[in-house]
């Protein structure tokens, strides 16, 4: 049983290939999706795992991660470990823009989840319910708008609302996903004013097909160039996006009295641990993909 709830939102600074294994399809490494919604999520394992492995240079002690996150398979001493990651569900998504460059898009299901797992975890949130039917679009900045007050998203056009409620939410949501440091400034700044909700309809196509799709050469080692079919293609969610993950804490499990902390005391931890620090999530790390800096949200 967990005793303390906290919610983490991981926002992606580089693509991110959560990957899902092999497909037979135009996309042989595809990212993990949620099966009901279609929407690129964190596998709670994958980020568990990458806390685990990074723990030390987080400048974590080697001697809390088996107390905190459990030991290794083959150990002797097996224990349920103290800190849980539950499965990271998208917020918010980059879209190209004509005006602005890109937008952060959401749509009511998505700030609906996002609200409800900040509720759950205690934290305090005032989002108002939004409304917008296929083809429109709630925006707060009109400078991104076109003369007949339209907004363009890829090759789309979008019939613009403006939304006093969204604005206050999109301040809400800056606070609580990123970092108050300077170097996160501009994209506070525009996730206050950039900030767009879809229907669920339209954002479920964004989500789909708006990835970042990479095609890669397998190299012959014999020869240094490329193998006869070796061209394949992978799927990486794009730099920009956000998520957010339950974070879930109990009292250490280890079974040894002078090893003991409480579930206040393990949270603390394992956000000092994460909070605002840059983590590596997924595949491909050698070629820089797969970052993503953590904030925590207590309740």
């Amino acid at each position: 049983m967990f005793q303390k709830q906290a919610t983490v939102f991981l926002y992606a600074v580089s693509p991110v290939h959560m990957g899902a294994g092999q497909a037979i399809d135009v996309i042989d490494n595809p990212i993990q999706r949620e099966k009901h919604t279609g929407h690129p999520s964190f596998a709670g394992s994958g980020i568990k795992g990458a806390v685990r492995h990074s723990f030390e240079a987080l400048g974590g002690h080697e001697a809390d991660i088996n107390r905190l996150l459990g030991p290794a398979s083959d150990s002797n001493d097996l224990h349920a470990g103290a800190v849980s990651f539950g499965d990271a569900q998208l917020v918010a998504l980059p879209i190209r823009s004509l005006k602005g460059g890109y937008v952060y898009a959401t749509c009511p299901q998505a700030l609906a989840r996002a609200r409800r797992l900040l509720a759950l975890a205690g934290a305090s949130v005032d989002w108002a319910a939004l409304n917008v039917n296929d083809g429109e679009v709630l925006v707060i900045n009109t400078d991104l708008l076109a003369n007949n007050n339209t907004l363009h998203l890829e090759a789309f056009e979008y019939t613009a609302k403006s939304s006093d409620a969204l604005a206050s939410l999109a301040n809400d949501l800056a606070a609580k996903a990123l970092p108050a440091s300077d170097e996160y400034g501009f994209f506070r700044e525009k996730l206050t004013t950039d900030l767009i909700v879809l229907s669920d309809t339209d954002f479920g196509y964004f989500a789909q097909h708006a990835m970042l799709v990479e095609p890669h050469v397998r190299i012959d080692p014999e020869t240094g160039t490329a193998s006869d079919g070796g061209l394949f293609y992978t799927e990486n969610l794009p730099p920009e996006s956000i998520m957010i993950a339950p974070l879930m804490a109990s009292q250490t499990r280890t079974g040894q009295p002078d090893n003991h902390l409480e579930a206040e005391a393990v949270l603390s931890q394992i956000k000092t641990l994460i909070d605002t620090r840059l983590l590596q999530l997924g595949g491909d790390a050698t070629t820089g993909r797969g970052l993503v800096v953590a904030k925590v949200v207590e309740g």
